[in-house]
């Protein structure tokens, strides 16, 4: 069947199963590697994207339950200019890297519904998002230094 998805801004028609996880429409359909593929089951994030304004799991959502646009890690910014970016670069957040399309999506999400975040708001937020590298305090304080627009 065909699904017309708008990701990144650009609207796209997939002609695909229904059933099939918006992360493998993502990455073997469209081509876009950013979103990675880790457990399978939703609960590492590494596959999380945006569906409307909302942090999803890529891996977990059918495509035919996609009816608002998608952001992927390549929506964030074309040239890594977004705050969190920028922030990640700074605090020097990634280790492997593997896990931070994620975890700035998942961070991303919490930015736009809440500025401003406490400590609890963030360590909630980004409680379903697995670093094998245990960057965790850098992750932290990363999301802190992009909130406040300073440097750490």
């Amino acid at each position: 069947m065909a699904y017309k998805l708008t990701v990144n801004g650009k609207s796209q028609t997939v002609d695909v199963p229904g059933e099939m996880p918006l992360l493998w429409v993502l990455r073997d359909v469209l081509n876009m590697k950013g979103t990675k593929f880790g457990c399978g089951i939703g609960a590492c994030g590494a596959c999380t994207v945006h569906v409307g304004n909302k942090a999803v799991r890529a891996c977990q959502t059918p495509v035919s339950t996609v009816n608002a646009d998608v952001k992927t890690i390549e929506g964030l910014s074309t040239d890594g200019s977004h705050p969190l970016q920028k922030a990640w670069l700074e605090v020097d957040v990634p280790q492997c890297g593997y896990c931070q399309a994620g975890q700035l999506m998942s961070a991303a999400a919490l930015l736009a519904s809440k500025p401003k975040p406490t400590d609890s708001d963030i360590d909630a937020a980004m409680s379903g998002n697995v670093c094998r590298c245990g960057t965790y305090l850098r992750i932290r304080e990363a999301i802190h230094v992009a909130a406040n627009g300073r440097k750490s």
